[in-house]
Parts: structure tokens; sequence; C-alpha cells
């Protein structure tokens, strides 16, 4: 019996830290198509970029950026495979046409400037801002 609970535990830690590395490893991933998007904004305005690949960073970059996607989000499943496959597959066509010193020295400006500090100052001063707006809003439609 003893036994049992220590081959339960042990598979239940091992359950638990394969988890773990799955979560990592999307983490990653999506730390790096954040960056990849930013890349690609890069290269559609650096003159350095062929213009095939400045076409297809910069469409990809739009479309990741945009609010507005070809299948709509509230479509149940279809809403973010969309996602799932056109964003993934644009960085890898544009990043595939541009030469690969330019991806490097992209990537390093765009880690650069994921790295700089937040101003909470701006944000706390657009968030009063809102609750103004609103605030006149209500007492514009309370007369």
């Amino acid at each position: 019996m003893a036994k049992a609970a220590v081959t339960r535990a042990v598979y239940a830690r091992r359950r638990q830290r394969q988890s773990g590395d799955v979560i990592d490893r999307l983490k990653q991933w999506a730390r790096m198509l954040k960056r990849d998007i930013v890349v690609l904004w890069l290269a559609a305005r650096d003159p350095r970029t062929p213009w095939t690949a400045r076409i297809v960073a910069g469409a990809t970059a739009a479309y990741a950026l945009s609010p507005i996607d070809l299948i709509p989000d509230v479509v149940p499943v279809l809403g973010l495979i969309d996602d799932l496959l056109i964003v993934p597959a644009g960085i890898w066509l544009a990043l595939r046409m541009m030469p690969a010193p330019l991806i490097g020295d992209l990537r390093r400006i765009a880690e650069a400037r994921m790295e700089r500090p937040v101003s909470r100052g701006g944000a706390v001063a657009v968030v009063i801002l809102w609750m103004l707006a609103v605030a006149v809003l209500a007492r514009w439609l309370m007369r």
C-alpha cells in the first residue's frame, strides 16, 4: 500500500513537472512571437529589407496588431485558429525572405525596445482621462 502511494506521488510530480515545462515553452514561444512581430514592423520600415520581404513583413505585422481579423474571434474555434495559423506563417515567410544578418540586427533592436520601462504615470493619466470622460458622459446623459 505504501509503495503504491509513493508511486502515485512520483507520477504526480512527473506530470506536474511536464505540465510546467509545457507552460514554460508556451510562454517562451509567446515572447518570441511578440518579439518577431516587432521585428517585422521594424523590417517593413528598414531600407535594408528587400521590397518583397517588406510587403510580407508589413502585412503580417499590420494583421497581428490590427483589432480586425479575417475570421472574428467570436466564431468559436475558427476565430482563434486563423490567428494561430496566419500570424506564425506570415512571420515564417517574412523571416525567410530577409538576410540573416539583418534579422539579427532587428531582433537586437526589438529586444531592446521590449525591455524599456513601462510608464506607470502615463497609464495612470490615461485611466484618469477615461474616468473623467465617463463621468462627463454620465452627467450629460442624466440631464
